[in-house]
C-alpha cells in the first residue's frame, strides 16, 4: 500500500453519493442481455492435468463488488455464494472485485463491510494461483497526485489451476469522470482501472492471462479513452507478451452491437475490431456464433508457434449464477468458455 496516496477526508455521504455514480457508470452495469448457454463449459478439475493437450474452462466476472450501501444489489451475501461456483473453472478473470484503498481516509473511517468483499470472494475459491492484491498507485503507473478523486484500486483479479508468475498491474493513463459526475463523465476516476497479466505455465508452455476493466460512459471524452484504453492495452501486449499465447477476458465497456444506443455510432464495434486484429485475437462468442456478440463482457484468445487455442464453448451462464430466490448475484452476466489446447512444441 502506497504511503503516497493523498488521503482525501470527506464526508460518507458524500463518498457513498460518490461511488454510487461510479457504480451506475463505472460498470455501464446491466449489459441488458440474458444468458444464453450455448454449451457446457464448467471443468471437473480435469485442468490440473497436464500433457500435450486438454481442455481448459475461463470464466469472466464483473462480480459488481461495489459498496451495498449504493449497490442495487447484495454483494456481501453475493460473493460467499459466488466464491465456491468459480471452482468449476479453471481460469476466472473478476472485475470489480476490489482489494485496495488507502489506509486511511474515507473507506477506512466509514467502516464499509465493502472491505471484505474480496477475501468473501475468494475464500471458498480452490484455485491454487491467485493474483496477489494490487500494490497501489506507484506501481500501477499513477499518479496520486494528478487523481485527486481517487478512493480504489483496479477491482481486477485472475485465479487459476495452472502455475500463474510474472505479475503485472496497469492502470489506464488517463480516465475522465469525478466523483460528483459535475464534468459529465461516468464516475472513472476514483478507481484504478485497466489490466493485469499473468503467466501461465501450461506444462512448460507459456500462456499470458489478461483481465481487464475498460473505460465507461457515454461522452466524447470517454470515447475518446476508450480508444486509447485499447491501444494502450495492444502496445503492452505486443512490449510484454511478444509472441505468446493469450488469454484475454473482461468488462470491455465496449457494446459492439451496432443497434444498441450506447455503440457510439459505430465507435464501439470499431474499438473493439482494430484491437482484435491488431493483436491477432479470436473473439470466442464470434468464433461460436454465439447470439449475443454485443455483449460488453469478452473473451478472446490467441495461439502461439507452441501451443494452439481453440474455442469449442461459449456460454454466459446467468442461471448459475443466481442466489436461492432466482436473483441475480451481478448487475452483469458472467461469460463462460471452453478452450481447447494442443502443444506444437
Amino acid at each position: 500500500m502506497s504511503n503516497a496516496y493523498p488521503t482525501v477526508r470527506r464526508l460518507g455521504v458524500a463518498l457513498l453519493a460518490g461511488l454510487f455514480l461510479l457504480g451506475a457508470a463505472a460498470c455501464s452495469g446491466d449489459d441488458g442481455d440474458s444468458g444464453a448457454d450455448a454449451s457446457t463449459t464448467t471443468s471437473d478439475g480435469a485442468g490440473d492435468a497436464v500433457g500435450d493437450s486438454g481442455v481448459l474452462s475461463v470464466l469472466a466476472y464483473n462480480v459488481a463488488g461495489l459498496p451495498a450501501e449504493i449497490s442495487g444489489g447484495n454483494p456481501g451475501v453475493a460473493m460467499p455464494i459466488i466464491s465456491p461456483l468459480l471452482n468449476d473453472y479453471d481460469i476466472v478473470l473478476t472485475q470489480e472485485d476490489f482489494d485496495w484503498w488507502p489506509d486511511e481516509g474515507t473507506i477506512v473511517d466509514l467502516g464499509l463491510d465493502f472491505v471484505n468483499y474480496h477475501e468473501r470472494l475468494r475464500a471458498d475459491a480452490t484455485h491454487e494461483y491467485q493474483s496477489p492484491r494490487h500494490p497501489g498507485p506507484d506501481a500501477a503507473g499513477v499518479d496520486p497526485e494528478s487523481r485527486p478523486d481517487l478512493e480504489i484500486g483496479d477491482g481486477i483479479g485472475i485465479m487459476a489451476r495452472h502455475p500463474l508468475d510474472d505479475y503485472a498491474v496497469q492502470a489506464w493513463a488517463g480516465c475522465f469522470g469525478s466523483l460528483d459526475t459535475s464534468d459529465g463523465g461516468a464516475a472513472d476516476c476514483p478507481a484504478m482501472k485497466g489490466f493485469r497479466v499473468a503467466t501461465m505455465d501450461l506444462g512448460g508452455t507459456e500462456v499470458d492471462v489478461y483481465s481487464l476493466h475498460a473505460e465507461a460512459g457515454g461522452t466524447d471524452e470517454d470515447q475518446r479513452l476508450q480508444a486509447e484504453d485499447f491501444e494502450q492495452l495492444a502496445a503492452f501486449i505486443e512490449e510484454h507478451s511478444g509472441d505468446r499465447a493469450l488469454i484475454i477476458g473482461g468488462d470491455t465497456n465496449l457494446h459492439t452491437d451496432d443497434e444498441h444506443e450506447d455503440n457510439g455510432d459505430g465507435l464501439d464495434t470499431e474499438i473493439w475490431a482494430t484491437f482484435v486484429a491488431r493483436i491477432g485475437l479470436t473473439d470466442a462468442c464470434v468464433a461460436t456464433d454465439c447470439e449475443d456478440t454485443g455483449a460488453i463482457d469478452k473473451i478472446a484468445i490467441r495461439s502461439s508457434d507452441a501451443i494452439e487455442l481453440e474455442v469449442t464453448g461459449y456460454e454466459r451462464p446467468q442461471e448459475r449464477f443466481t442466489d436461492d430466490e432466482g436473483g441475480d448475484l451481478s448487475d452483469h452476466v458472467p461469460v463462460a468458455v471452453e478452450l481447447a489446447w494442443r502443444r506444437l512444441a
